[in-house]
C-alpha cells in the first residue's frame, strides 16, 4: 500500500526551518515562472504572433493566492504585486470595454447615417464612412495601452522571481522560463532549439517600473 501524499504545508513542516522556507521558495518559483510566460504570451499575441503556449495566468495567479491563504506564515507572495495585478487587471478590462464601446458606436453611426440617406435621398452615409479610420485608431491604441499593461505585469513578476532567487539561493537555471519578447529587464534570454528560454540574473534589475 502507498503512503499517503502529503500536501505542501505537511512537507514544510517536516523540514528544518531553512528547508522549510527553501521549499515554500522553491514551490513559488514555479508558480511565478509559468504566470511570466503566460502573460509574455498574451503580449506577444497583441503583436500579431501565433502563439500555441495554452496557461491561463490570471487563473495561475489566484491559484497563488488561494496557495497564500494556506500556507499562511508560509507563504512567500508579494502582498503588494498582488495588488497591482487586480489594478492592471481592472485597467485592461476596462480598454476592453471602451474599444468595443468605441465599435458600437461607430457601427451606430454608420446605421443612422445609412438610415438617413435611404430617408432623405441624400448621401449622409458617406459621412459615417468618413468616420472608419477611426475604428483602426481604437484598436491600435487599446493595443499599445494593453501591450504597456502586460509588459509591466510581466516585469514585476520578474523581478519577484529574482528576489526570491536571490534572497534563498535558489538556482536560476532550475527556474528557466519560455518567453516570447526579449526586452524585458534582469533575465538572460537563450535560444534552445526553435524556442527563446530565459533565466534570471544575479543582479538585481535596474529598469524603472
Amino acid at each position: 500500500m502507498t503512503d499517503p501524499v502529503k500536501d505542501s504545508v505537511e512537507v514544510a513542516l517536516d523540514l528544518d526551518e531553512k528547508e522549510v522556507y527553501s521549499h515554500i521558495a522553491h514551490e513559488s518559483a514555479e508558480d511565478i515562472i509559468r504566470i511570466i510566460s503566460s502573460l509574455d504570451a498574451e503580449r506577444a499575441k497583441l503583436h500579431g504572433e501565433v502563439i500555441y503556449y495554452k496557461d491561463d495566468w490570471d487563473d495561475l495567479i489566484r491559484e497563488r493566492m488561494a496557495k497564500g491563504k494556506r500556507h499562511t506564515a508560509f507563504d512567500f507572495y508579494n502582498p503588494a504585486l498582488l495588488d497591482i495585478w487586480e489594478a492592471k487587471v481592472r485597467e485592461l478590462k476596462e480598454l476592453k470595454k471602451k474599444e468595443k464601446l468605441g465599435y458600437a458606436l461607430l457601427a451606430a453611426v454608420l446605421v443612422l447615417t445609412g438610415a438617413a440617406s435611404v430617408i432623405a435621398g441624400q448621401a449622409y452615409v458617406l459621412l459615417g464612412m468618413a468616420l472608419l479610420p477611426l475604428a483602426v485608431l481604437i484598436r491600435d491604441r487599446s493595443r499599445e495601452r494593453s501591450d504597456l499593461i502586460y509588459y509591466e505585469l510581466t516585469q514585476f513578476f520578474i523581478d519577484e522571481l529574482g528576489e526570491l532567487v536571490r534572497k534563498h539561493n535558489l538556482q536560476p537555471e532550475r527556474y528557466k522560463f519560455k518567453i516570447f519578447s526579449g526586452d524585458y529587464f534582469g533575465i538572460e534570454a537563450r535560444k534552445l532549439g526553435t524556442g527563446l528560454f530565459a533565466v534570471v540574473t544575479a543582479e538585481k534589475s535596474e529598469g524603472n517600473h
